[in-house]
């Protein structure tokens, strides 16, 4: 299922499923506001966002009220994350999927909402969107490439060629919204060459594999593409470790090609590195994989449908990834 694109006057419903709408800035709010009325959207909030517990969340039954409610509201056309965090897995078994199912709309966030991205797509088949979060539109300067991607993936139907940003960066934006360092891009590293279609899953590696042995895991039944980031709290050893856990997963051979996100600088992931930890793993080596793309933990980033499709073609002498179905 496809839900319907964006349009002027929508209204777009924002709750928390993992780390509290309280620990935002009122600047943070302001900018983030502001720009999702630029858009011609209407903002409304689940009513126990600003409720906060020791472990800067709410409580299981706030938040799961909060989703059920954003889904059987007729007239909330999308939903948007506050942030990510840690312990979205909480929910899942408290989640009434028909009611997903029934109400099928726009749904959108990433890192810890990895968990929510894979399991709505395992337990109902909705597209949905690893994107920015309702905190990410808070960002005051260098939010173009975002905004531009976002409105390619939810706004419009058309097919969309995902191409490198000329900047990037990896700082705490959220913190100094006037002080930032941008970084020119290297554009994508080409790890190996090939062509490949196939169902996009995947999203946040660490947080993607809490979902494996359960009934919550996107199973990869059908020609799929991954789409793996991770952030400043892994490591080499980590990422291959988590990657090699991926690969164990029954029926790994339908996976016909990898994008892998830009790696924040903390991680020590560098391009020697991820080319040498690929090179390793025997079962990769006619699966085409590029690497550094915008999406993850940096900024900026590019908007993916999970479940939905994309052809790639991946050569060193240049990288086409298109988006299909969104």
């Amino acid at each position: 299922m496809i839900p319907e694109k964006l349009k002027k006057g929508d209204e777009v419903r924002i709750i928390v499923l993992s780390t509290s709408f309280s620990v935002l800035s009122k600047e943070q709010i302001n900018i983030a506001n502001e720009r999702l009325k630029e858009l011609g959207l209407k903002v409304s909030f689940g009513k126990h966002v600003k409720e906060i517990d020791d472990f800067m969340s709410t409580s299981i039954e706030s938040r799961v009220e909060d989703f059920h409610d954003a889904f059987l509201d007729k007239n909330v056309k999308a939903i948007l994350t506050v942030l990510g965090g840690f312990n979205a897995n909480q929910l899942l078994d408290y989640i009434d999927w028909k009611i997903v199912k029934k109400n099928p709309k726009i749904f959108c966030g990433y890192s810890d909402i990895t968990i929510f991205n894979n399991s709505i797509y395992a337990k109902t088949g909705l597209v949905n969107y690893y994107g920015p979060h309702y905190s990410t539109f808070g960002q005051k300067l260098y939010f173009d490439y975002t905004l531009e991607y976002f409105k390619k993936c939810v706004f419009c139907e058309k097919p969309y060629l995902i191409k490198e940003s000329k900047d990037w960066s990896d700082d705490n934006w959220y913190l100094e919204q006037e002080k930032r360092t941008l970084i020119s891009s290297e554009g994508y590293w080409v790890i190996n060459e090939g062509v490949a279609e196939g169902v996009i899953l995947g999203g946040n590696l660490q947080t993607f594999n809490l979902l494996q042995g359960t009934r919550y895991f996107p199973c990869f039944k059908k020609d799929t593409i991954l789409f793996l980031e991770d952030d400043e709290l892994t490591t080499p050893e980590i990422f291959d470790r988590c990657l090699q856990s991926v690969m164990h997963q029954s029926n790994f051979n339908k996976v016909r090609g990898i994008v892998i996100g830009r790696f924040q600088k903390a991680s020590k992931v560098d391009k020697d590195l991820l080319f040498k930890i690929i090179k390793t793993k025997k079962e990769l080596k006619n699966i085409p994989i590029v690497a550094n793309a915008d999406f993850g933990h940096t900024s900026p980033m590019f908007t993916f449908p999970i479940g939905g499709s994309l052809k790639m073609d991946i050569k060193n002498e240049g990288v086409d990834i298109m988006v299909l179905k969104h």
